[in-house]
């Protein structure tokens, strides 16, 4: 088992993103059929980031979003929101916006839960990208000042931005 796991992480850092998602899917049932559930989760995830970075995006979500229940019904905060994250950057792939929007802050809130400041921070400015290509300019200003606040050690640049941002939209 963890000789495939490695094989499926040297794969995926070779930039052999479909070899990955099929050595990440099998390491997954394997998991599974075992009876681990929350390993079998993670390898789904990572299965779902390979298949995004093949440009397979429907393999991608159906990977992800099985995974969001069984993290949260472990009270699995923090991969719990990076299976919104993994589930938003999928539907954002697809094209279906409006979903990854609430995807992409349903991950911010648990990883805020989970006190993982820098990817909810990460997570938002995801959100607030998405938001600007959908010509929601406000809302993506209000979304990169909460990504700004959510940075707990923001360098001066970021303090300024965030003056700025918040000057603009006054």
């Amino acid at each position: 088992m963890e000789t495939q796991i490695e094989q499926a992480n040297q794969a995926y850092q070779a930039g052999r993103y479909l070899e990955a998602a099929e050595l990440f899917g099998q390491a997954a049932a394997a998991l599974e059929a075992a009876g681990e559930r929350l390993q079998a989760a993670e390898m789904r995830n990572n299965q779902s980031v390979a298949w995004l970075q093949a440009e397979r995006a429907q393999e991608a979500l159906d990977a992800a979003r099985p995974t969001i229940e069984i993290f949260a019904a472990a009270e699995d905060w923090r991969r719990a929101g990076l299976a919104w994250g993994n589930t938003a950057a999928a539907l954002e792939a697809l094209g279906q916006l409006d979903e990854a929007l609430d995807a992409y802050q349903r991950s911010a809130d648990l990883l805020g839960r989970a006190g993982e400041d820098e990817l909810r921070a990460t997570v938002l400015q995801a959100r607030a990208a998405v938001q600007l290509k959908q010509g929601q300019v406000t809302k993506s200003a209000f979304s990169m000042l909460e990504h700004l606040g959510a940075d707990p050690s923001l360098p001066w640049w970021k303090r300024w931005l965030n003056k700025v941002l918040r000057w603009m939209i006054r």
